[in-house]
């Protein structure tokens, strides 16, 4: 079954959004203006997605594409900060639909950057070129956690997109500040994955670090207080902060597309990513990046980019269904 309009959602911990999304017979999308929704305005899925369907008119396309954050295996889908369940198999019951796709959220990501026209992506370092039509590329999206995730392009059109948990693997410092950040975090996690330095939330614990260093009587902040005065510079320190954590990304990317052999591109994706893009642009990151002993030649010959799209979850949904239903 072709399908050539569908609904596609995008639901996280504290959000949905959802818009109305057109499928073009030449493999195009184009979405609407997405509505966001608060979860805990929601007893449920359904809930929410009667109350976006009123919205429209109470005429909804009958086939629905849903990004979650979580596993997506499995009789029922839960998410990790909110009480909302979705069973697949009452999928089409209750939401009235003939056909859906649920697909986890960094892999929708993954459908975004594979279907994505190279007009939604920015260049940050290595050779200015796009993405390859053909091998692995890599994709880190920094956010409340780390998102990692690969695409392989067979060179026919054609690609495979494949989540992981690569936000897990260990923290490997390299050098004394970067040491002391691991040791802070050991205090309070027996292990220290690469999400504790490089995600949203943890510019609170570099920048402590960096307080300590100076001897400096700092007030604990939050997360977003430390990120605006790091980005206005209106506080030196933060500002340190700031460019240690793209230190650190770099770091992470650069293993990260070893690791998965992402020598096609590597994608940065994210809200945070494209809000410090001009300072990723102007930071250590390429160097860190590159810094791979025998194999930095090849590290620099890996072109880097930051996907621009709007809403990457929802156009990644929406190609993870036409993938689906449509190919």
């Amino acid at each position: 079954m072709s399908v050539d309009r569908l609904v596609s959602v995008d639901v996280g911990g504290t959000h949905a959004r959802f818009v109305i999304a057109t499928l073009a017979d030449d493999g195009t999308i184009e979405l609407d203006e997405p509505v966001t929704l608060k979860t805990e305005d929601h007893a449920s899925f359904q809930t929410a997605w009667e109350d976006f369907g009123a919205m429209q008119g109470g005429d909804l396309p009958r086939a629905v594409a849903i990004a979650v954050a979580g596993p997506t295996g499995g009789e029922v889908i839960r998410f990790t900060n909110n009480p909302w369940i979705i069973r697949p198999a009452l999928v089409k019951e209750k939401l009235n639909v003939d056909a859906f796709t649920i697909v986890n959220d960094f892999g929708a990501v993954g459908h975004a950057v594979a279907c994505a026209p190279e007009g939604d992506f920015l260049h940050l370092t290595g050779p200015d070129q796009p993405l390859a039509s053909e091998g692995t590329i890599s994709i880190i999206g920094p956010g409340t956690g780390l998102g990692v995730a690969h695409i392989y392009r067979g060179g026919d059109g054609g690609y495979r997109v494949q989540a992981t948990e690569g936000g897990h693997i260990d923290f490997a410092p390299l050098d004394s500040i970067e040491d002391a950040v691991l040791a802070r975090l050991r205090k309070r996690h027996n292990r220290v994955s690469v999400e504790r330095v490089v995600s949203g939330p943890a510019i609170v614990d570099i920048y402590a670090t960096l307080s300590r260093m100076e001897n400096r009587s700092t007030v604990e902040e939050d997360d977003r207080t430390i990120w605006q005065a790091g980005m206005s510079g209106d506080d030196s320190l933060a500002a340190a902060a700031v460019d240690r954590f793209c230190l650190s990304l770099g770091s992470v990317a650069g293993d990260i597309a070893l690791a998965q052999g992402g020598f096609g591109g590597v994608v940065i994706a994210g809200g945070l990513g494209y809000r410090i893009r001009d300072t990723l642009a102007q930071s250590g990151f390429a160097e860190r990046f590159r810094a791979k002993g025998r194999f930095e030649k090849l590290m620099s010959s890996i072109p880097v980019k930051i996907i621009t799209h709007p809403q990457p979850g929802l156009f990644g949904a929406a190609a993870a269904f036409a993938k689906e239903h449509n190919s």
